[in-house]
């Protein structure tokens, strides 16, 4: 399973450990990925996402269907066919 946001595209970065030392030892930064399900109204569906925290914040502030519309906008394919009204 990939730790890929569906929605943001945020993904693992690498970086380093740094001791006391001052000696580095290669590391990942994972970003924080839910799996989570929306009931989206507008089109009478639930939809399971696999998605970041930050992404979740957004839907929280804006809604599901609306931050789904501006991902598809900017160009980002979300797996979820919105146009089923």
């Amino acid at each position: 399973m990939s730790k890929v946001c569906q929605l943001t595209g945020k993904r693992p970065i690498s970086g380093n450990n740094v001791s006391h030392s001052n000696r580095r030892t290669k590391r990942r930064f994972e970003p924080n990925l839910q799996k989570k399900r929306y009931y989206i109204p507008e089109i009478n569906k639930w939809v399971t996402i696999k998605l970041s925290t930050s992404a979740m914040r957004n839907i929280n502030k804006i809604g599901i269907y609306e931050y789904l519309k501006q991902c598809e906008a900017k160009g980002i394919k979300t797996g979820v066919n919105l146009s089923e009204k």
